[in-house]
């Protein structure tokens, strides 16, 4: 297949995923509380067989699969994605005893997983992280290892997720090489958390490190090469961020088709006046473009292409920043009522915001584009 096209069984399977989401997905979020873990919710996307195949599929299916999800279930697209960002790092990177003990708990939905790169001042500078990790002669089993101590700040399943993947600084003044990856059981001894009320309905937290004792057993790849282990996981999650934002904006879509066809307005429907329609038509285009712009960054990425970092990017910048786009129109052309709290509007409203700073906010990605086509000139100028 190409980029641009999908098979007859991927667009059935799509189909499915959003009705099992609207039938099975879309109750139990309703009964969970925003901002915390829904832990009922995470369990069901495990007895669906959703949680397996974020070990399994590559990362085209891991887009259809967040965008079937969100275009029918926010919150579930939300769990799914979350447990495959805080457990790649040990399906990719972990050790076989890493990978025994905490990935078929996160398949069956039984653990839950969380991704801590971010801290108070290093957000969008994930180079500058600040998180100590020193070293210690007596950390346990696993012989010498180090101390954890410092803070993380917007991590999603923060505080409630039963392990992090940890990033730390190991070697001090050595940037992005002097990182590593751990994996943090939630219940070692140091680790606390507070939760943190956000716009979005997600579940966001901060966690404090207070000599938090780590082993060699612990760590995800190799010492000071954790950032390696976060950009891989970023280029792989990026499109499907993307993803995510696309089936935002084509449940926003959808609905407006409905309403505008509905809704009588200046002696007809709503539709039939131009300053609507040619407004529906732009939300259309804008939904496609990015949507084959997603399609063709995850194609890349399973390809194995040489420039995923900057088609990752690319596709999450067009992606967030049209979903935010077309549900702001949604929202006007539906008026007061797509203000009223319950809304599927109001819904999106909240939720659209977050991915255009989540995983790199729009200007960091507008800069890894930047500087992959310079790179690339300058490689071809030589």
């Amino acid at each position: 297949m190409t980029a641009f096209s999908l098979e007859p069984a991927q667009l059935t399977w799509c189909d499915e995923l959003r009705a099992l989401a609207a039938e099975r997905l879309r109750p139990l979020a309703e009964k969970g509380e925003p901002g915390r873990v829904n832990r009922a919710l995470v369990a069901e996307l495990g007895a669906l067989g959703l949680l397996p195949r974020l070990f399994t599929s590559g990362a085209l299916d891991l887009c259809l699969m967040r965008e079937s999800l969100a275009r029918a279930c926010t919150e579930a697209e939300t769990a799914l994605a979350l447990q495959g960002l805080g457990a790649h790092p040990v399906h990719a990177h972990g050790t076989e005893a890493q990978r025994a003990r905490w990935l078929p708990r996160v398949s069956d939905g039984t653990a839950v997983a969380a991704f801590a790169l971010s801290e108070p001042d290093a957000g969008s500078d994930a180079a500058a992280l600040s998180l100590r990790a020193e070293p210690d002669a007596g950390s346990g089993a696993g012989g010498p290892g180090w101390r954890l101590t410092g803070e993380k700040c917007w991590i999603s399943n923060a505080p409630e997720a039963d392990f992090y993947t940890v990033f730390a600084r190991t070697t001090p003044g050595a940037g992005a090489r002097g990182v590593t990856a751990f994996l943090v059981p939630a219940d070692r001894p140091g680790l606390t958390g507070t939760p943190i009320d956000m716009l979005s309905p997600h579940p966001i937290g901060a966690l404090a490190f207070d000599a938090v004792p780590v082993s060699a057993d612990d760590v995800l790849g190799e010492p000071d090469r954790g950032f390696r282990v976060a950009m891989d996981t970023l280029n792989l999650f990026r499109p499907s961020v993307g993803a995510f934002a696309v089936g935002m904006a084509q449940a926003a879509l959808d609905a407006t088709l409905a309403y505008t066809t509905a809704r009588d307005a200046f002696g007809g429907k709503l539709r039939d006046l131009q300053a609507v329609s040619h407004q529906v038509a732009e939300m259309a285009l804008r939904t496609e473009a990015a949507r084959l712009m997603v399609y063709a960054a995850a194609t890349a990425y399973d390809a194995g292409a040489p420039d995923v970092p900057r088609r990752a990017a690319m596709a999450k910048l067009l992606a967030t920043e049209t979903a935010q786009y077309v549900v702001d129109k949604a929202v006007q052309l539906h008026g007061a009522r797509a203000l009223r709290r319950g809304h599927l509007l109001e819904h999106l409203y909240r939720e659209v915001r977050a991915p255009r700073v989540y995983e790199g906010a729009s200007e960091v990605q507008r800069g890894i584009v930047a500087k992959e086509l310079y790179r690339t000139y300058e490689t071809q100028q030589a």
